[in-house]
């Protein structure tokens, strides 16, 4: 059975939303899903300035950190992250800098990654924040796969060829393009090609 790992971060739902998606249809694809979360390194006071991140975080304590044995177990790994400036979000780009004794001894090599991302506004990022993180990924030796066009729920979706991104509401944090149908598409593609690998 291949294993993955899905390595979120959140701060006030929007990929932990993606991230359910991609655990529920990776498990359908008859793969195992580990679901974790990268830790939280923003102050608390920034944290609490904001009512929907410091509910979020509450509402998902209970999910397991991210660590490196999280990397280290999994065949795949499927990575959602919200843009910041164009780029990772601190917390995730400190966890992958975390990763440097895995990557130094070859434990990252052929690892299968996708990636999926979401900003504020359409232009907002997200096609340069998954490109950002597969770059780390080509240091890291992973092998990269990206949904493409492979599917026309990725049309719906809005049509990223590099990873399910979505767009989140402004007035009310809802999600604007309907993403579910291609975040799952993206998942079991990543199952698929971890199983011809790994499998």
């Amino acid at each position: 059975m291949v294993k993955v790992a899905i390595v979120y971060y959140s701060s006030t739902g929007t990929n932990y939303q993606l991230s359910r998606w991609a655990e529920e249809a990776i498990k359908e694809a008859g793969a195992e899903a580990k679901l974790v979360r990268v830790a939280e390194t923003a102050p608390e006071a920034a944290v609490a300035s904001n009512p929907g991140w410091k509910q979020h975080l509450e509402d998902t304590k209970d999910i397991p950190v991210a660590t490196s044995e999280d990397i280290e177990w999994a065949d795949a790994i499927l990575f959602s992250i919200p843009t910041r400036f164009g780029t990772l979000p601190s917390q995730m780009k400190q966890f992958i800098d975390m990763q440097g004794g895995l990557w130094a001894t070859g434990k990252t090599v052929n690892k299968v990654v996708s990636a999926m991302s979401s900003a504020s506004n359409s232009h907002g990022g997200q096609e340069a924040t998954i490109l950002n993180l597969y770059t780390a990924m080509m240091h890291w030796g992973a092998i990269i796969v990206p949904p493409g066009y492979s599917d026309d729920s990725i049309f719906a979706a809005g049509g990223n060829p590099y990873g399910t991104s979505v767009t989140q509401s402004q007035e009310d944090g809802s999600m604007v393009e309907d993403v579910q149908a291609s975040v799952k598409h993206q998942a079991k593609r990543l199952v698929e090609i971890a199983s011809k690998i790994h499998g």
